[in-house]
């Protein structure tokens, strides 16, 4: 295992300072092979085509996934392998290797099974599968996937980065949105512009061709020979093929196009996941998107204990994006079965693509998957849950906190005001809102206050005539910042930074929105609030830029679709307002409260919290989860003896239950019980092996009682699981260091040193968030969107006054 992670290792850090290390290590001889042949083997591209074909190693497509981990083993070759094609010489005679001879990719960790730069020519055209596969086609043609190259707004960013940096930065991209054009040897310098394989972006067999990936992310594939047909013993017959042949073989075009690789999210990983490491920024390794790692936390996967709420069954990407759908009236596809296809239009966020291409079929099941997600049920749960009091106005009776909205007897005065709690659950995505690129991605609440005559009385979330959001709008977005201090407004990801916030928040949880408004003194009938979750592709002022690239007359503001994901009305009267039947849409009461608590609980609200979920507990005793929320919420609150007697009512309640028992290893630990606490993490992964917080606890545990070896190899296990993560790095690096391993000591030292935050990039944030107040608050976990108009309040003097003998 160790000889295929170091591989990885130098392909990925050898071009970076922090990895020079391991370039030594490598020039030494140290522990270098090649690992598993049957998952990355040698191949010998011709001298004439450069048309990669198949060696006596070629790899079997039907390739059976380890048990642990589902996917074959990962083997990316550190160098090129066997005889060098005459296409690959013409190339590499005048290729940019700006990060060294041995990973001519980077900054993409995409590669092929035989490291050498392959013709474009060896990849089939998405035409020709579509002569058969028409429908599958049709859907593709249509996708993300396919125009991942040829957008506009993609191509005026990569531009501005080759422009800036040089071409063979945009490797970086062209990795996940242009495979062929990496790997052909096109990105660098004098190679042509215009290429006629840029207009399929991912095509059909850029991805059949796939023979394994690794968690790491931003491309980490390794492609294998290009072909849609084995021969006997199961290697790839390259080139073109006739249908007389296929028809015949059908079981060998299946081996040659599909693998169980395909099934998994692991696949989906190797893009769907991506770093910015030094070789593009020049600086440091920076997170970019994490999807892969917040589905393996989500409950979707049944990977972790952790989640709020359990789920029955597992869900993968495939489960959601690639539904199986039945053939359209008169649509041909062999790929069907019983008149079903797996979709191929990944529906998912992109409202753009379908827009500019006029692609309407695409417009509409991207819209639906939005508003109603892959199940029907919907994304999110929108809930106006309470209302606040300030009350000069309110009687001594009247409660500070009316809630649940809806089943709760209260009365409204006018001229009083009030703060409005919208809580926002997401409960239909297996990972974060937004994912993936949020600082030009746009989506957030529109929040209104309307009176009986249909009158605005306060909004926050509306559209200005420009086209751009409200500037002070709840938005689950981020913002980017750059070294002088300033936001990185056109996605400019190479100069990042730091975050100065985000807002995304994660599957399963809640966030609470609160907005404070005041109703006018004269008024009188109904009052109508609404909240409604919107989004869009872009924000205005980064597709206004980026459209410019089509050299057409653009409109500006440039129009996007806007779709309303989500969305809740509560209506009160001026007056006394009397309990009234939910709707049969809205969560049982419990679950309201226990959302509340939740979104308190990310909010650093602990009294309130713990509040929330007493609730919970009153309206559901049987339910052991409203004992371990509580605990949860007293140990961020360091009240672990409180958090103790919660997690026994839990566990009393469900015997053995790995969430509560994760908990409660926590509690013991602090109370220095390391092996009670060790046993409880044990008791976690006997249920939950791949469970990341258990195995970052438990070798933490075993290092406190010193046994450095079953830390070592806890860690080791948590590296299989995450190859980033940040506390398997720091501390194998100070274990293998004690256990006389100083190479292996000294490349998770340089990766901890490359990953770990910079200590000084926060004051970028602070000189941003100085200059822009209109956003600053939505840097602090718990604030109000404050819709009165009220000048904001002056922190209060505070006066020290020395007290001689109060130190004594």
């Amino acid at each position: 295992m160790f000889k295929i992670g170091l591989n990885t290792l130098l392909r990925h850090r050898c071009a970076t300072p922090s990895g020079a290390v391991l370039c030594l290590l490598a020039a030494a001889g140290f522990a270098i092979g090649s690992a598993n042949a049957a998952t990355g083997p040698n191949t010998d591209p011709p001298a004439d085509s450069g048309t990669p074909k198949s060696a006596t190693t070629a790899p079997s497509a039907s390739t059976t996934p380890s048990p642990a981990s589902t996917t074959p083993s990962y083997d990316a070759p550190a160098g090129i392998t066997g005889p060098t094609s005459a296409f690959h010489d013409s190339v590499a005679s005048h290729y940019n290797y700006a990060f060294g001879k041995d990973t001519p990719f980077l900054p993409s960790n995409a590669t092929d099974v035989n490291g050498q730069f392959w013709s474009p020519k060896a990849f089939p055209t998405a035409q020709y599968c579509g002569h058969c596969h028409q429908e599958a086609y049709h859907q593709w043609r249509e996708s993300v996937h396919s125009n991942s190259f040829r957008a506009p707004w993609y191509l005026k960013n990569v531009n501005a980065l080759i422009d800036e940096k040089g071409v063979q930065y945009s490797r970086h991209c062209e990795g996940c949105h242009n495979p062929v054009a990496l790997l052909s040897g096109d990105l660098s310098q004098g190679m042509p512009k215009k290429r006629p394989f840029e207009q399929e972006g991912v095509t059909c067999s850029t991805c059949h061709s796939i023979v394994s990936t690794d968690p790491t992310g931003t491309g980490s594939y390794v492609m294998g020979v290009p072909a849609v047909l084995v021969d006997e013993a199961g290697a790839p017959i390259t080139g073109p093929v006739s249908d007389a042949e296929i028809l015949a073989h059908l079981d060998r075009h299946s081996k040659a196009v599909m693998r169980p690789l395909y099934k998994t999210a692991e696949f989906c990983a190797a893009c769907h996941k991506a770093a910015i490491p030094r070789t593009l920024d020049d600086y440091k390794w920076l997170r970019a998107i994490s999807l892969y790692d917040e589905w393996q936390a989500a409950s979707f996967t049944k990977q972790s204990p952790l989640p709020f709420y359990r789920k029955d069954s597992v869900s993968t990407c495939q489960t959601c994006h690639m539904v199986r759908a039945a053939l359209p009236t008169g649509a041909i596809d062999p790929g069907a079965k019983d008149g079903k296809l797996v979709s191929h239009r990944w529906p998912a966020g992109n409202t753009l693509i379908p827009q500019y291409y006029k692609f309407d079929e695409q417009a509409k099941a991207v819209a639906d998957f939005l508003k109603n997600a892959s199940d029907g049920k919907g994304v999110f749960n929108v809930d106006i849950f309470a209302l606040e009091k300030e009350g000069a106005e309110a009687t001594p009776a009247d409660t500070v906190l009316v809630a649940p909205l809806g089943l709760t007897a209260y009365s409204i005065a006018p001229g009083e005001t009030l703060v409005a709690d919208v809580v926002v659950q997401n409960k239909g995505i297996g990972h974060s809102f937004i994912p993936e690129q949020r600082d030009f991605y746009e989506a957030w609440v529109d929040f209104t206050v309307k009176d009986s005559a249909g009158k605005t009385l306060a909004e926050s979330g509306f559209i200005q005539p420009n086209g751009y959001l409200d500037p002070s709008a709840h938005s689950f977005t981020n913002r980017l910042v750059n070294g002088k201090g300033e936001l990185n407004d056109l996605h400019q990801i190479w100069h990042n930074r730091v975050l100065a916030y985000n807002n995304a928040f994660q599957s399963g949880r809640s966030q609470l929105v609160r907005y404070r408004f005041r109703l006018p003194k004269d008024i009188a009938g109904k009052v109508s609030m609404t909240a409604t979750v919107r989004y869009r592709r872009f924000n205005q002022h980064f597709i206004d830029y980026a459209i410019t690239q089509t050299g057409q007359k653009e409109p500006k503001p440039y129009p996007m679709p806007i779709i309303d994901m989500a969305s809740e009305t509560k209506t009160f009267s001026i007056g006394d307002n009397a309990p009234v039947p939910p709707d049969p849409s809205e969560n049982k009461e419990w679950m309201r409260w226990n959302n509340y608590g939740i979104g308190l609980l990310d909010g650093q609200q602990y009294q309130a919290s713990v509040h929330a979920f007493e609730r919970v507990a009153a309206l559901r005793p049987d339910y052991a989860d409203a004992f371990t929320n509580m605990a949860i919420v007293e140990i961020s609150w360091e009240k672990y003896d409180d958090a103790k007697g919660n997690l026994a009512k839990a566990l009393g309640l469900l015997p053995g239950d790995p969430r509560a028992l994760y908990y409660r290893a926590l509690v013991e630990r602090n109370a220095g019980q390391i092996k009670e606490a060790i046993a409880d993490f044990e008791a976690v992964l006997a249920k939950y092996p791949r469970a990341k917080d258990a195995l970052r606890e438990l070798g933490f545990s075993y290092f406190q009682q010193h046994n450095y070896t079953q830390a070592r190899d806890t860690y080791i296990r948590l590296q299989a699981v995450d190859p980033d993560d940040l506390a398997a790095h720091y501390q194998l690096a100070i274990l293998y260091r004690r256990l006389g391993d100083k190479a292996r000591a000294a490349i998770e030292s340089a990766k901890f040193a490359d990953q770990k935050d910079d200590p000084t990039a926060s004051e970028y944030a602070l000189q941003f968030l100085r200059k822009h107040p209109e956003v600053a608050s939505e840097s602090v976990v718990w604030h109000t969107h404050d819709l009165t108009g009220d000048k904001p309040k002056e922190p209060q003097k505070i006066e020290y006054k020395y007290i001689p003998g109060a130190g004594d």
